[in-house]
Parts: C-alpha cells; sequence; structure tokens
C-alpha cells in the first residue's frame, strides 16, 4: 500500500505525491513513509486525513485500525487534523474510534464526492495498486449500494484487485502458453505488476512495490517470475511468450473488473452517456473498461482541471485521488464553515496537507 498526499492552499492543488508503505509491519512504517515525503507534508498545516488499511494485520480488529491510525495522525502531524468519516463528514481524531464504520476506508468515499461535486452522473473507477472502487454517481452524490469494505465486496464496487501488488493467482486457474493450457501454481511467485511492467503499461513511477521475490525489475528477472507461475523456468519460452502471458492475465482482471461494472450499472441508475472517470494507478486499465462499456472515459485531473495551481502536472493528482479529495473537501469545508462566521471574525488562511 502508499501513503499519498495533497497539498491544497487557497482551495488549489498545488502537489500531490505518493511513498510506498508496508503497514503490515506496524505504524513505524507509516513514519518512514511520511518521512519519504516532501517536507510540505510535514509542516504545521491544518491536515485533512482519510484512511485505508485499518484492516492491516498489524491491527486487533478494524476498529483497532482506526483509533491506531487517527491517534499516529493527531500525534505525528503538526497543526490541526481533521479526520474523514465519509457520510459522517469530518471528526476531531478522538472521536474516530468511537465512528470506526464511518471512518474505516472511507478513501472512496472522498473521491467519488469530489467528483460528484463536477460530474452529477459517473462511475468513478478507482484503480490503485491493490484494489479498485467501482462507485457510481447519480445526483452529484456517492450513489453505492455498500459501505463497508465487506459490503461493497459483495455489490461488485470493491473489486480486490490492483495493478502493482495482486498475485497472479487471483486473477485465474490456467493460462494458455504455447498452444496447451496449463494450470497454475498456487505460489505468489509473480504479481500485476510483473505483468503490467512486461505489457509496457505500468509506469516506473508507478511500480513502488518489492517484487514478490524481493528481485529487481528488468524484464529478464520479470519474465523468470512470471515463467514460474506455470512451471517453468525463463529460457523455456521467447519474449513473446512471455509478454503472450502477461497480456493474458491483464485480460483476466479486465474481465473481472467488466462484470463488476456491468451488475452495477444494471441498476438502471446512469444514463448510457455517463462517462467512466478515471483515478489510481491502474487508469490505463479504467480507460479499457471504459472502451469496453461503450462510454466516455474522463481523467479526474482534467475533471478537477480549473482547481489545479499552475504549472503543475498532472499525473500524480489522478494517482493521489483520495488525497486530492480529501483536502478539496475539507477546504471547502472550511469555506462555508468561514462565510457562516459572524463578521470580523477571521479564519486563518487555508492550507492543507491530506493523505489516506
Amino acid at each position: 500500500m502508499h501513503v499519498k498526499a495533497a497539498l491544497v492552499e487557497d482551495g488549489l492543488v498545488r502537489a500531490a505525491v505518493q511513498a510506498p508503505c508496508p503497514l503490515w509491519n506496524g505504524l513505524p512504517a507509516l513514519d518512514a513513509a511520511i518521512a519519504a515525503l516532501p517536507a510540505w507534508a510535514r509542516s504545521p498545516a491544518r491536515h485533512a486525513v482519510t484512511m485505508t488499511g485499518e484492516l492491516t494485520d498489524c491491527f486487533a480488529d478494524r476498529a483497532d485500525g482506526v483509533a491506531q491510525l487517527a491517534g499516529w495522525a493527531a500525534a505525528r502531524l503538526p497543526g490541526s487534523v481533521a479526520i474523514y468519516a465519509g457520510r459522517a463528514g469530518f471528526l476531531p481524531p478522538g472521536a474516530a474510534a468511537g465512528r470506526a464504520p464511518d471512518v474505516a476506508s472511507a478513501n472512496w468515499h472522498a473521491t467519488a464526492a469530489l467528483v460528484g461535486g463536477v460530474q452529477p452522473a459517473a462511475l468513478l473507477a478507482d484503480i490503485g495498486s491493490t484494489t479498485a472502487d467501482l462507485i457510481p454517481i447519480v445526483a452529484g452524490r456517492p450513489a453505492a449500494s455498500g459501505y463497508s469494505d465487506a459490503e461493497r465486496l459483495e455489490t461488485g464496487e470493491l473489486v480486490y484487485t490492483g495493478v502493482v501488488r495482486t498475485p497472479l493467482l487471483a486473477l485465474a486457474a490456467a493460462a494458455p502458453f504455447r498452444g496447451r493450457r496449463t494450470a497454475l501454481m498456487a505460489e505468489c511467485f509473480a504479481t500485476t505488476a510483473d505483468a503490467y511492467r512486461l505489457t509496457r503499461d505500468l509506469a516506473a513511477a508507478e511500480d513502488q512495490q518489492d517484487t514478490a521475490d524481493l528481485k529487481g525489475k528488468s524484464d529478464s528477472e520479470t519474465e523468470t517470475r512470471l515463467a514460474r507461475m506455470i512451471g517453468r523456468d525463463r529460457h523455456e519460452g521467447t519474449g513473446a511468450d512471455w509478454a503472450g502471458l502477461a497480456g493474458h492475465f491483464a485480460e483476466a482482471q479486465l474481465r473481472l473488473l467488466h462484470d463488476a461494472a456491468a451488475l452495477i450499472l444494471s441498476r438502471g441508475t446512469l444514463p448510457g452517456d455517463a462517462p467512466v472517470v478515471l483515478c489510481g494507478a491502474g487508469r490505463f486499465v479504467g480507460a479499457r473498461l471504459a472502451a469496453r462499456l461503450g462510454r466516455p472515459a474522463r481523467d479526474l485531473a482534467d475533471l478537477v482541471a480549473p482547481r489545479l495551481a499552475p504549472p503543475g502536472g498532472t499525473a500524480w493528482i489522478s494517482t493521489c485521488g483520495p488525497a486530492v479529495a480529501v483536502g478539496l473537501l475539507a477546504a471547502d469545508h472550511a469555506g462555508a464553515d468561514a462565510r457562516e462566521r459572524p463578521s470580523g471574525n477571521t479564519p486563518q488562511a487555508d492550507s492543507r496537507r491530506a493523505a489516506p
């Protein structure tokens, strides 16, 4: 998983960035990830925080994860800290544990709420390194049938597949190779990053996680891992063979996402021309999903372009969608509060850092 951060000043996104974070090793991993971010992410500010990872196995359960992550944010982020609780709005860190069902993995809700403010009807496809969120936006609001991870797994709104960390074994039970169909080894020899590295889809900047064997990311090392999935050595195939096998896994993942999207669209709540809004490291998969669904695709960065400070690049904006979203939502919330204050009560200048 990753820590994502966005810098929002005067209602505009000035920067966005992410760093890998093996949170399963405990909260010290979060300290290391924050230390790897630019200085602005650790500077005094109004910090708006949304989270995922509270179910990581270093925590006793989801409520414990929410409590520990909120406590970490309050202790480590200088300035004020507000925790995003999705349907419950923003909360002080001390209240997060008591609203754990609202706070837990609410990052998808932040992105969907931001999108709904700009695009009243859409299917949000946030395809990340580990998971994919498919969220219908209806009448400008998130219209997910589920809220928790468990509920959204049931509805197809959470597909536990991503473009970096997903073991290839999770995508198929067998694969074609040189004219035969072979069962896969029940081992985590390779992940989706290996497949998308060979298909030339995964940008090096997005390829931040360790490989399954903790070795390198060259073509030869990647092909070696892929070969092991079908019980072979790399020398038993050509580069074209391994690229073809990688393409098979990419197609298998797209089918999973298409099936989930088709289920959501079958509700009939979205018009036929509602676009698919793309964000996450797997935007390239989202674009293929939109094409397969026969719908236009819009990148999150393009959708919120009026709120991006020039000149800044847009690649990390879309990758870090939840951080960008919670920062902008918090800025809008603060602006609304300021407008409601009596004359003469001037709020402090808006400077926010946001991170899930």
